[in-house]
C-alpha cells in the first residue's frame, strides 16, 4: 500500500512541477515575443533569412506577372525584402515575398489591398495582440505548411512497412510491461531489436517525410491562430474561413497524436519538447502520423490553403503598416488610367540611409537620358524608379511624397554579365537582354513597360554602341513605353534630340576630393571625373597628367 501511495505522490509531484514549469515558461515566451514585436515596429529586422524556404510559396506556381530572376537581381529584391520584412510568422514571410515578386495590374485589386491595410490601423496594444498570435507560427517548421496544399502527397511506403509502423509501438509497450512482470532475456533481446529497428527506420525515412511531419503540428497551431484572429476582427472572408476551419476539424481529430507537440512547438527549447522528441523516435510517431493522415490532408488541401492565406495575409498587412510607420516619408500611389504620364516627387531609394530625394516628370513619348559622373548617383536613381514602381504595385506604398503613373510592366537591364558556360560575350549577353525587352514592349502590349537600362551597350566600341543605342531607344519610345537610360555617351543626347529629355548628376571638386550632392539637374553632363578619381585615389602624378593631355587631344579630335 505504501509503495503505491509513494508512486502516486512522486508521479503527482512530477506532473504538478511539469505543469508549473510549462506555465511560467509560456509566460516568459510571451513576454519575450512581445518585447521583440515592440522593438521591431517601424524598423527593419536584422536577421538571417532562409530565402529557399521563403520563396517556396512563390515558386510553386507559374504566374506570367512574376518578376524574373534577372530583374530581381537588377533591383536587389532580396535586400529590398530584408528591409520590408516586418512579419511575425513564417507563412507571413512567404506571403509577403510572393506579393513583392508579383506586381498587380489591376487598380481595383490594389484599392482592395489598401482597404485591408487600413483596417488594421488601430492602437498599438490592439495590434500587438494580433502580432502575438501570429508569432506562434514563427517556428522554422511553419515554412512547410504551404507544402500541405501545394502538392498531392503519396504514401511512399509498402504495405508491410506501414503495418510494422502501426504495431511496433504497441509491441514495445507490451514487452516493457512483460519484463516488469516476468524478467525474460528473450523478451529483452526482442525489445532491444525493436528499439534499434525503430530508431533506424525513423532516421531512414525521415528525409522523405520530414516536410509533411514537420508541418502537421504547425497545422494545428495555424488553425488555432486563425480561430483567435477571427474572434479579434471581422472580415469579408470570415464565412469562407470559418467553413474551411469546420471542415478541417475532422482532420484535427485524426491529428491528436501531434496535439501535444503542437503545444510544445511554440518553444523548441522547452524540456518537455526534448522528452517528446525522444518518445517520437522510439515509437515511430512521425511515420505513424504520416500514414494515418496523408489521405485526409489530400482531401482538405483547398481548405488548408484558405486558412493559410487568411493568416499569412493578415501578417503581411500588419508588416506593411510597420513599413509605412518607419519610412522618413511615404505616399500611396495614384494610378492613371488614361494619362500616359509619370510624376514622381521627392523619390528616394529605401535601402540608402539619408538618401537624397529627386523628382521627375515624363511621358511615354519622351524618354529620359541620365548622364553623370562615376559614383554620382545615376544608377541608384534609375533603380529607385523601378523599385518604387514595384512597391506601388505590390504593397501600395512608395518612397516618395507623390507617385502618379499608369500600371506598368517592369523591365530592366542593369547587371548584365558575360556567360562563359554558354560562350556569350558581355555584349552578346547584353544584346539578348535588351532584345527580350524589345520583344515585350511592342505597340500591341496591353500594359506598357517601365524600362530601366544602365549604360546601354557598354560592351562594344563607341561608334557601334552609340548607333545601336540610338536605334533601340527610339524604338522603345515610339511604342509608348516609359524609358530611363543612364549613359556616359553624351553624343546620344544630340542624336536622340527631342525624343529624350536629358538630365545629369555631377560633382564638385573640393581640394583633392570629389564632392557629390546627388541632386539631378537638367541638361548634359559638363564635367567628367574618371581621371579625377585616379588622382584622388593616389595614381602617380605623371600618369594623371598624361591622361589629362590625351583627354584634351581626343576632345579636340572628336568633339570640335
Amino acid at each position: 500500500m505504501f509503495y503505491w501511495l509513494f508512486t502516486v505522490v512522486v508521479f503527482g509531484s512530477i506532473l504538478i512541477a511539469f505543469y508549473i514549469y510549462n506555465y511560467y515558461n509560456k509566460r516568459s515566451t510571451t513576454a519575450r515575443n512581445l518585447e521583440k514585436i515592440r522593438n521591431k515596429w517601424g524598423r527593419p529586422v536584422n536577421a538571417r533569412r532562409n530565402f529557399k524556404m521563403i520563396a517556396a510559396y512563390l515558386n510553386a506556381t507559374d504566374n506570367p506577372a512574376k518578376i524574373t530572376h534577372t530583374i530581381a537581381e537588377d533591383l536587389d529584391l532580396n535586400n529590398i525584402f530584408n528591409f520590408i520584412d516586418r512579419t511575425n510568422s513564417k507563412p507571413g514571410k512567404q506571403y509577403l515575398y510572393k506579393k513583392l515578386f508579383t506586381p498587380e495590374t489591376s487598380i481595383e485589386s490594389l484599392s482592395k489591398l489598401d482597404k485591408k491595410i487600413e483596417a488594421f490601423n488601430m492602437p498599438r496594444p490592439d495590434l500587438e495582440a494580433f502580432e502575438l498570435e501570429l508569432a506562434k507560427l514563427n517556428s522554422a517548421d511553419a515554412y512547410y505548411l504551404a507544402d500541405l496544399f501545394l502538392k498531392e502527397h503519396e504514401l511512399l511506403m509498402v504495405p508491410a512497412m506501414r503495418l510494422f509502423i502501426r504495431f511496433s509501438g504497441i509491441a514495445i509497450i507490451g514487452l516493457i510491461i512483460s519484463l516488469f512482470i516476468i524478467p525474460n532475456p528473450v523478451c529483452f533481446m526482442v525489445l532491444l531489436l525493436l528499439i534499434i529497428g525503430n530508431i533506424a527506420l525513423h532516421y531512414g525515412i525521415q528525409n522523405k517525410i520530414s516536410p509533411y511531419t514537420r508541418s502537421l503540428p504547425q497545422l494545428l497551431i495555424l488553425n488555432s491562430v486563425a480561430k483567435k484572429l477571427l474572434k479579434k476582427k471581422s472580415d469579408e472572408r470570415d464565412e469562407k474561413v470559418k467553413e474551411s476551419l469546420n471542415k478541417l476539424s475532422g482532420l484535427n481529430r485524426t491529428l491528436k497524436l501531434v496535439n501535444f507537440e503542437s503545444k510544445l512547438a511554440d518553444d523548441p527549447n522547452n524540456l518537455g519538447y526534448a522528452i517528446y522528441k525522444f518518445i517520437k523516435i522510439l515509437f515511430l510517431l512521425e511515420p505513424l502520423m504520416f500514414i494515418t493522415s496523408v489521405k485526409r490532408v489530400n482531401k482538405y488541401r483547398d481548405d488548408i490553403e484558405v486558412v493559410y492565406s487568411y493568416v499569412a495575409e493578415i501578417d503581411a498587412l500588419i508588416a506593411i503598416l510597420s513599413i509605412r510607420a518607419g519610412l522618413p516619408n511615404y505616399c500611396k500611389p495614384v494610378f492613371y488610367t488614361e494619362n500616359k504620364q509619370m510624376d514622381l516627387t521627392d523619390m528616394y531609394h529605401p535601402l540608402i540611409y539619408n538618401c537624397v530625394p529627386n523628382s521627375i516628370q515624363t511621358q511615354t513619348d519622351e524618354g529620359v537620358l541620365i548622364t553623370g559622373s562615376n559614383m554620382s548617383g545615376k544608377t541608384t536613381f534609375i533603380r529607385s524608379i523601378a523599385i518604387n514602381t514595384l512597391l506601388a504595385q505590390t504593397i501600395y506604398t512608395t518612397c516618395t511624397t507623390s507617385y502618379k503613373a499608369p500600371l506598368l510592366k517592369i523591365q530592366t537591364s542593369i547587371r548584365t554579365i558575360d556567360d562563359l558556360g554558354e560562350n556569350k560575350s558581355y555584349f552578346q549577353a547584353e544584346a539578348l537582354s535588351i532584345l527580350d525587352i524589345i520583344n515585350q514592349s511592342g505597340g500591341e502590349e496591353p500594359v506598357k513597360s517601365l524600362i530601366i537600362i544602365d549604360e546601354i551597350f557598354r560592351g562594344t566600341n563607341t561608334i557601334e554602341r552609340i548607333a545601336a543605342a540610338k536605334s533601340v531607344l527610339t524604338y522603345l519610345t515610339d511604342n509608348k513605353n516609359f524609358v530611363y537610360v543612364s549613359t556616359h555617351d553624351l553624343e546620344l543626347a544630340e542624336l536622340l534630340d527631342n525624343d529624350y529629355a536629358v538630365y545629369t548628376f555631377e560633382e564638385s571638386v573640393n581640394d583633392t576630393r570629389l564632392v557629390f550632392d546627388y541632386k539631378m539637374k537638367t541638361g548634359v553632363l559638363k564635367n567628367r571625373n574618371g581621371i579625377a578619381i585616379l588622382e584622388t585615389i593616389g595614381y602617380p602624378e605623371s600618369v594623371v597628367e598624361d591622361a589629362y593631355i590625351v583627354s584634351e587631344e581626343l576632345k579636340r579630335k572628336y568633339l570640335l
